[in-house]
C-alpha cells in the first residue's frame, strides 16, 4: 500500500482553497486595503536579541499529527496570555482544512496585542497569499523550502519584503539548507511597502535578508527527529537568524537549544493543551 503523503494532499486542498479566496476578495482589493495600513512590525530583530533564546508563541486549533488540540479555542485569548508572558512573536495558524485555522485570525490577534510581530503560518506557493498576509495583518511569512522552487522563493520573498513583511524560510534536509543559503535577488521597486511609500528601487544584486527554520517534523511523513537541528544547525552561517520548529516539550530541549546557539524556538501544542498558558512558558523557557 501506498503510505500517504501529507503535504501533497495539503496543497490539493490549499489550492482549492485559494480559488476560492481570489472569488471573494481580489488581489486589487488586497492592494487597496494594504494601502491604508501602517509599518510592520521588525520580526527577525525581535527574534534575534544577543545571548537570549527568544519564544516564537504559535496559535492552531488542531494538527493532522495530533488532531483537535485546544477545545476552548479563541485566538485572541490565547494572544493575550501569549503578551503577558513576554513571548518575542507569535505564531498564526492559518491553514483551513487539517489545522482547522483561518485568516481572519490574523486581524484577531493583531486587535488583541500590541507590539508584537505575528507570523503567519500557512503553505504559501502564489503571490496572492502575500497580499493577503500583509491584509490581514501578518509581519512575516513562512515558507516552506521543500514545497517550493529556488526562483519561486526568491519570487516571494522578493515581494514580500517589498510588502514590508519579512520571512521564515522552513527546511527539514540538507539539500533544501543548500537551496537557500546564498539566495540573491535584486531589490525591487516597493510603491506599495510601509503603506504606500515607496521604498527606491537598487539596480544591484544583494543576499536577501530572511530567517532559517529547521522543522523537526518531516511533512510528508509527520514523524519529528530532533535530531535534524542537531544535524542541520552546524550547517548555517552563524549570522543567520536561526528557528527551531517541532518537538520542542520540556526546559531540558529548550536548554539545549540556547546552549547550541539557536536565536529562536516555535512552540505550539505543548503550550496550547496547558490550562495555564504563561506558567507553562515560563517552565518552558526557564523564565
Amino acid at each position: 500500500m501506498k503510505k500517504a503523503d501529507v503535504l501533497k494532499d495539503i496543497i490539493a486542498k490549499k489550492t482549492e482553497k485559494i480559488i476560492l479566496a481570489r472569488q471573494q476578495c481580489s488581489e486589487e482589493m488586497l492592494r487597496s486595503k494594504i494601502l491604508t495600513l501602517g509599518p510592520t512590525l521588525p520580526f527577525l530583530e525581535a527574534i534575534s536579541k544577543p545571548r537570549v533564546l527568544s519564544l516564537i508563541a504559535e496559535i492552531k486549533k488542531a494538527s493532522p499529527s495530533s488532531g483537535v488540540i485546544c477545545q476552548d479555542f479563541n485566538p485572541a485569548q490565547i494572544a493575550r496570555c501569549y503578551q503577558e508572558a513576554g513571548v518575542a512573536a507569535i505564531s498564526v495558524l492559518t491553514e483551513e482544512d487539517f489545522f482547522q485555522g483561518s485568516i481572519s485570525y490574523l486581524s484577531d490577534v493583531k486587535g488583541a496585542v500590541s507590539g508584537i510581530p505575528l507570523l503567519r503560518k500557512d503553505f504559501i506557493f502564489e503571490p496572492y497569499q502575500i497580499y493577503e498576509s500583509r491584509a490581514f495583518g501578518a509581519d512575516a511569512v513562512l515558507l516552506i523550502a521543500d514545497l517550493l522552487s529556488k526562483e519561486k522563493i526568491q519570487e516571494l520573498i522578493t515581494l514580500a519584503q517589498g510588502l514590508g513583511l519579512e520571512c521564515l524560510v522552513e527546511v527539514h534536509e540538507e539539500k533544501e539548507l543548500k537551496k537557500m543559503l546564498g539566495l540573491k535577488v535584486p531589490l525591487p521597486e516597493a510603491p506599495e511597502a510601509h503603506a504606500g511609500k515607496k521604498v527606491p528601487g537598487r539596480a544591484t544584486h544583494k543576499e536577501i535578508s530572511f530567517a532559517i527554520g529547521i522543522n523537526n517534523r518531516n511533512l510528508h511523513t509527520l514523524q519529528v527527529d530532533f535530531k535534524t537541528t542537531e544535524r542541520l544547525f552546524p550547517l548555517i552561517p552563524r549570522e543567520r537568524v536561526t528557528v527551531v520548529e517541532s518537538g520542542i516539550k520540556s526546559y531540558q530541549d529548550t536548554l539545549f537549544l540556547k546552549i547550541f546557539g539557536v536565536n529562536a524556538i516555535l512552540v505550539g501544542e505543548a503550550l496550547l493543551r496547558s490550562p495555564h498558558i504563561v506558567n507553562t512558558i515560563q517552565e518552558l523557557m526557564g523564565w
